[in-house]
């Protein structure tokens, strides 16, 4: 299916993009790992600006993830005011969205024990009409103008939740509706004065304009996207989680992705319009209709360019050459490994070693949506041989070297894994329970088509040992072993015999 072939003569000429994500990208994460981009790039900016003329791109928004306000972006320019208790204005600075967070970095000229509040002020112009919501999430003293109109006017106390980031941030609280106009830019301003708690570890202010389009009804939602996919040669639905499903300073509660985003992949596949479907997550989700849809590409969370990679990738510019890092489950209850809560303060680790793909390969009946190391490219790989030449030094076990080519019509990337696959246990050993395999190294490469190219992999010491608790070090376990090397722990392809021996 992938990449989508819109230069040709009968190439694809219409596409739909649906999802709420696809117009709004999720391009970073939550608590700490924020920081704030210049601009952002969304995927159906990306896409507009990628395909060539004549090819339609229609876009619908197909189903809301979430009914949480979030930081101002689309439509709102905003700048910073920093005034001091008397008036007099210290500094000003640009802001990119709607989200003041400076922790000893303030603008130019301004000092923290001058600060008195913060003015988030500009302008908003609306792509739809009707009543938009806005809200604040801040601590101390809060006045919200919208259009002239004070929505709210009050302080915010320290909310009492388990989140660290929400104590120290505030949550968020929707404040009112205003009636605007599509396309009819107003005025908006939200002033904070700035909390000071004695107990306060850092100079820090923290606030956030907040805001949410009109709500619609869903199902006329997903009606009209499935109206757009019918109408369309290929549909491409970009799915994402939201900053209150995951995020830091809280576990996630399932690996659903929110809302009806599930229903909204099936009722577009099942027109028959063949589906790609974009995931915007930072880390497993649930994806039961994964063998509906034509393609699933993972995004991740992808930075500001986020629109001009993804059209890279789908139209063919660029390879997706990335590989998984962990195991997905089909469902959250299928994972080998999912007791994450301490009891009376203690967490016990009884799985020991046998966590991730390790876990997953002595299971019985229970396969993994996609196993570590899982990914697919532009290209088709042939694992050719595998030598393994012996240390000398007794440093590490040797070097194993794996020779692939690209048996594909377009150049390529691969990552080769190497396991290391334990003897058959004799009666005498102690080394207690081992996993099957383990990985011992991996390498990645890059050929032209009928090229082959060589993965040279260290075999570390280290994975044919084990720890000695008794004597506090590691302890080599000697055997017949064998290293086994491919895509997967579920797609090895060549194998060599790695003999290794005690020192005499």
């Amino acid at each position: 299916m992938l990449p989508l072939d819109t230069a040709a003569p009968g190439g694809v000429r219409s596409l739909a993009l649906i999802g709420a994500a696809a117009r709004d990208a999720r391009v970073l994460g939550g608590g700490s790992a924020v920081v704030f981009p210049d601009h952002v790039v969304s995927p159906l900016d990306g896409l507009r600006a990628a395909l060539p003329p004549g090819v339609r791109l229609d876009y619908a928004v197909g189903a809301d993830p979430t009914k949480e306000l979030a930081p101002a972006a689309q439509g709102f320019e905003l700048r910073a005011v920093v005034r001091a208790a008397d008036g007099r204005v210290l500094g000003e600075s640009r802001l990119p969205g709607g989200q003041v967070q400076w922790i000893g970095d303030f603008p130019e000229g301004v000092r923290f024990e001058e600060l008195h509040t913060v003015e988030t002020v500009g302008t908003f112009t609306p792509r739809e009409s009707g009543a938009h919501f806005f809200g604040t999430r801040g601590l101390g003293g809060l006045r919200l103008v919208v259009d002239g109109k004070v929505v709210f006017d009050g302080e915010e106390l320290p909310p009492d939740v388990d989140d660290p980031f929400e104590a120290f941030m505030g949550s968020p609280v929707p404040r009112g509706q205003v009636e605007l106009t599509a396309g009819e830019p107003v005025e908006v301003s939200l002033t904070c004065a700035v909390a000071r708690p004695e107990d306060a570890l850092l100079d820090a202010v923290s606030f956030s304009l907040l805001h949410r389009v009109p709500e619609r009804d869903g199902e006329e939602l997903i009606r009209e996207a499935v109206a757009a996919a019918s109408a369309a040669e290929v549909a491409v639905v970009v799915v994402a989680t939201t900053e209150r499903v995951e995020s830091e300073g809280f576990d996630r509660r399932h690996l659903r992705l929110p809302g009806r985003q599930d229903e909204l992949v099936r009722r577009v596949a099942a027109t028959g319009t063949p589906t790609v479907v974009v995931v915007n997550a930072g880390s497993p989700v649930e994806m039961e209709w994964r063998e509906e849809v034509a393609a699933v590409l993972l995004s991740w969370f992808p930075g500001q360019e986020a629109g001009g990679a993804l059209a890279d990738v789908l139209l063919g510019a660029e390879e997706p050459g990335g590989r998984l890092p962990t195991t997905w489950p089909q469902r959250l209850e299928d994972a080998p490994v999912s007791e994450v809560t301490p009891s009376e303060g203690r967490l016990a680790y009884d799985e020991g070693v046998f966590i991730g793909y390790r876990a997953w390969e002595r299971r019985d009946g229970i396969a993994p949506a996609y196993w570590f190391g899982h990914g697919l490219g532009y290209t088709d790989w042939a694992y050719e041989a595998m030598d393994f030449v012996p240390a000398e030094d007794g440093e590490s076990l040797g070097t194993v070297t794996v020779r692939v080519r690209n048996t594909g019509a377009r150049a390529g990337r691969e990552v080769v894994q190497l396991y290391l696959t334990v003897p058959e246990r004799d009666a005498q050993d102690d080394a207690g329970e081992r996993p099957v395999r383990r990985l011992a190294g991996f390498a990645s490469l890059t050929a032209d088509p009928g090229e082959t190219a060589e993965a040279v992999i260290p075999l570390p010491r280290r994975a044919a040992e084990i720890w000695d608790e008794t004597a506090g070090t590691w302890r080599l376990i000697p055997g017949d072993y064998t290293a086994e090397a491919g895509r997967s722990v579920a797609d090895r392809r060549v194998s060599a015999p790695v003999p290794v021996r005690t020192a005499s």
